[in-house]
Formats: structure tokens, sequence, C-alpha cells
């Protein structure tokens, strides 16, 4: 009598139950995804989304792309035109090729956000008020951020128009005034009292007799600083000596200039290229830019010396201005020595001048926080802590008159930061600090797998038309082509569903969770062995010891 089996002896176990067959046991590494902080997001002053929102440009969701940008700065149109986007700097893709048009993308978006007027709608009222001073960049920024957290603001500026100096130190070639106007009007719209024409001589008072509970100082820089030179405003046929924030106020408010004639502007900062592109605009005979320092070391960006030169301006580097006798200026030839030290030489060279403008920087007017208690001034600028509160109590401060960068976009970040600090003292609480980040440099990513993507370039009006008048230079990319800028982000250090993970896994052990919800591993079958890590093109996936 024979025995019939349903199987053979060998086979006794159920399937999937043999512990051998789980190859992830062999694994000393394990394969985890990860949020790496994309390089450009890590270098933007104010602290933009910058991969989100061009990652949703790219998808043509435009509206959803600017509220991304507007979660951290109110100003992206006027950012699209003023921003010396060090993002850019720090893209990864500029190892590649050129940099993403981050710039351009961004203020593209900001002109659709015009366009269309989109809005943004304040917070649920807390019952708070807070005064800031000051309507520039950070003032403004502060306030908007401050009402999104559902708090009563009044902004207190001195001048007959709000910006600051998005408005008064940045000529209209870069800065057309509608776009800045209807950044600012959309504050407004959000319940921001802005009070023209209220310079404060006593913020204390003020602020105790309109019951605000807390403060941002961000009254800037609006003095211009100079220095004594010899001989200056003597003899009979004297030079005209003036300063630059004066003279970019005065071309802002179309009120009469001493930009004639021959003209000398003394500083290597962006303020002293915007004086001398102005004095060509308004039809000097001639224009020259003295600066201390070597033209590869000089403080103004190098776009706008660049586009200076093409207009007309005339640059002399590694000169000091020794001497002012009539209209004659001596200047000591300097030498460059170790680092950013300059040498004499006591040689030395003239030249004739009209009109002489000093931009050696700026200086702030503090008189009216005098009855402040705590504050603290120190080499021109307001002390703070780390949550940028001054030494009185509710009071914070920031822009240009704290020690910090020194530029809209650094104000804007401020301004942001501010707002959040304040919302956390009104409320009790500490203010969030934020995780350090993994930043996804260069060598984390797996460039190979991205395909070639010509930058597209911003048009700017020839030299002859831009040089005759204040109109503004430097277009808009059209719909198409900011799209495709947008598209050659990389994402660097955030997964973007490419598949490749799941295509070359030896194990499938990677699943797939759907459009949008990216993947996850099956450990039980990953082995550990890194192709995952060594494929993925953003750098996304990282090995870790396994836990013994």
């Amino acid at each position: 009598m024979s025995i019939v089996l349903d199987k053979p002896f060998a086979i006794t176990l159920d399937v999937g139950s043999s512990l051998a067959n789980k190859t992830g046991s062999w694994r000393t590494a394990r394969p985890v995804y990860l949020d790496r902080l994309p390089p450009c997001n890590n270098q933007c002053p104010a602290g933009e989304n910058i991969q989100s929102w061009l990652n949703l440009a790219e998808e043509k969701q435009y509206e959803a792309a600017w509220r991304k940008i507007m979660e951290e700065n109110p100003f992206p149109a006027v950012m699209g035109r003023v921003c010396y986007h060090s993002c850019e700097s720090a893209c990864n893709r500029g190892t590649l090729d050129l940099p993403v048009g981050i710039n351009s993308v961004e203020r593209f978006l900001g002109d659709q956000a015009l366009k269309h007027r989109w809005k943004v709608e304040p917070g649920k009222s807390t019952g708070k008020k807070v005064m800031v001073v000051g309507a520039g960049p950070s003032g403004l920024t502060a306030a908007y951020h401050l009402a999104r957290l559902g708090h009563a603001v009044t902004v207190f500026e001195a001048s007959a128009k709000p910006g600051g100096m998005m408005r008064y130190g940045i000529p209209k070639y870069r800065m057309p005034r509608e776009k800045l106007g209807a950044e600012i009007a959309r504050i407004r719209e959000m319940g921001v009292d802005i009070r023209l024409d209220s310079k404060l001589d006593d913020v204390a008072r003020t602020m105790n007799d309109g019951g605000f509970q807390a403060c941002f100082l961000a009254v800037g820089l609006q003095r211009g600083r100079c220095v004594d030179i010899p001989g200056a405003g003597e003899g009979q046929e004297k030079i005209a000596v003036v300063d630059a924030i004066s003279v970019l106020r005065a071309v802002e408010l179309e009120e009469a200039t001493a930009l004639v004639g021959r003209v000398v502007v003394y500083g290597g900062g962006n303020t002293a290229i915007d004086v001398a592109r102005s004095a060509i605009r308004l039809g000097a005979v001639s224009v020259t830019v003295v600066v201390l320092e070597p033209r590869e070391h000089m403080p103004a960006h190098p776009a706008e010396v660049k586009e200076g030169i093409e207009e007309g301006l005339h640059l002399i580097n590694l000169r000091q201005v020794r001497r002012i006798d009539g209209k004659v200026l001596t200047l000591e030839i300097m030498v460059a020595g170790d680092g950013r030290e300059y040498l004499h030489t006591g040689q030395s060279e003239t030249m004739e001048a009209d009109v002489f403008v000093q931009a050696l920087g700026q200086a702030g007017d503090f008189n009216a926080l005098c009855n402040l208690p705590g504050i603290v001034i120190e080499d021109g600028a307001v002390e703070v802590n780390a949550e940028l509160m001054t030494g009185s109590a509710g009071v914070f401060a920031g822009g240009d008159m704290i020690p910090a960068q020194r530029n809209v976009t650094a104000a804007i970040g401020l301004g942001k930061k501010a707002a959040r600090n304040i919302d956390a003292f009104l409320r009790g609480e500490k203010p969030r600090l934020k995780p350090k980040a993994d930043i996804a440099d260069f060598s984390k990513l797996n460039t190979r797998y991205y395909s070639d993507a010509p930058r597209t370039i911003r048009p700017i009006l020839d030299v002859v038309r831009r040089s005759s008048g204040f109109a503004e230079i430097v277009g808009n990319l059209d719909e198409e082509s900011a799209v495709f800028e947008a598209r050659r982000c990389m994402s660097c250090g955030n997964c973007f569903e490419c598949d490749n993970c799941y295509g070359v896994c030896p194990d499938n052990s990677v699943i797939k969770l759907g459009p949008g919800n990216r993947f996850k591993f099956n450990y039980d079958y990953c082995k550990g062995c890194g192709i995952c890590a060594a494929e993925c093109p953003c750098g996304a996936i990282k090995m870790v010891p396994e836990e013994i």
C-alpha cells in the first residue's frame, strides 16, 4: 500500500514564514528618506521656501506659489527687482551650468499677483496693539506678519510716502513706484494703519499714550555719513559737496539736485553706483566714481557696476580723496596689501569736478528713543538680543538700525523675525527655534540624471534707451520662460518622486505610496546595499548605521 503526500517532505513551512527569506537581516546600514534644506533656502536672508514655490510655479500653480512666498515675504514684486539674489550664488545648478533664475520667477509671480489682485487676509484678532516706527522694508514686513497673526498694528512714518529706502534710496529705473505702491497698498488693505508725516519725538510716550503692548523700531539710517576733507568749501570757485542719501531723496521727490557738470562720487557701495547712474540720467557732463577698494572687492553688486560702466560712468579704483582745492580733487594712489588692507603710496594725481558726492555710509537719528529705559546705542546702532529685543522690555528693533547685514532682503527677514518674536512675547511664550538642518550641498546629489537646460535671461533695455531716463531697465520673463526657469530647479534634498529608487532596488523593497506621498522602505527585505542612496538624483536618501 502506497501513501500519497500532498507535497514533498522538504516543503513543510508556510510561504513567507521562513526567517531566512527576510534578507533584511543581513543589513549593517539602512537607507532612510529625509528632507534636506536646499542651499537656496538656506542662503535667503528673508527665509523664503524657494524650492517649494519654484515647484508650484513649475506646475503653473501661480497663486499657490505666490502664497508660499507670502508666508515669509510680503514684497515679491519688489524683491524680484531689487534683491541681489544671493540664493542664486548658492544654487547647485550653477555648478552644472548656470543657477536657476530664482529672482526672475519671483518677479513673475509678484507681478501676477498685482495683475490678478490676489489678497492676504489678516488673522483672527488677538486684541493686542503693536506700534511700528518706520515704514521701510523691515517695518512694513513686521506690520504685515503681525497683522497675519491677528494683532492691531499702527505704523508711524516721518516721510510723506511709505517705503523707506525702497522708495528714497533705490532709483526708479530699478524699482518702479507703481509696483512698490501696490504691494504696500495690499498691506494697508489687511487693516494696517500707516500714519504718514508722523515723525515721533518720544517713542516711550507714544507707546504709553496709544496703549501699545509692544513696539518694533525700524527707523533705518536716513542720514548720509560724510568725512571732513581738507579744503572742501574753501576758495572763491567752490565745488558743490553733497551726501548721497540727500541726492537720492531729491531725485525721488523730483527736486533740484546738484548733479550737473562734472560729477565725482566717492564710495564703492550700491548707493554710490545708484547716484552715479542717476547723474547720467539727469544729464551730467561726466560721472566718475572714486573707490578705495579694487573693483573685485567693491561692496557694490557686480552687475550694477557693469551696467553703470556700460551707461558711461568712469570707475577709478584704489584711490583716496586727500584734498579739495576749489574744483580740483587730489587723489592718493593706494595699493592692495594683505587681505582687505590698502596701503598708502604717497603718490597722487588730480582731477577736476563741479560736484563731489560723498557715498560713504549712513547714520541714524535715535533721539526719539532717549526715554526708553535700557536702550543701548553702540557704534551708531541699537543693540538687540537674539530675539531682536532691545534692553527695554517689549521694544524690538531691526532693519538697518541694528548691527546686521544692510540691504532690503535682510531687512525683510529681520522684520519677519521680529514679528514672530513679538507675537511670542505678547502670548507669554518662548520663541520657537528652528532645528539645525542638513544642507543639500552639491556633493549629496547625483547630477548625471539632470538634463541640460540653458538659463533664460531677462530682457534689458539697450544702453542708449536706459541711460536717457528713469524707465525700468530690466524686463520680465514671459509665462513660458518663467515656467521653464522654474523647471530647472533640481529639487535639491527633497524627493520629487522620480522613481529611481523604486527602479534600481534589487530587493523590490521600495514601496510606492501614491502620487504626492513618496515612498517607504520594506526593511524586511532591504539588504542595505545603498544603491538607492547612490542613485537618488536629489540627495533625499541617506544610509545610517543599523542599530545593534
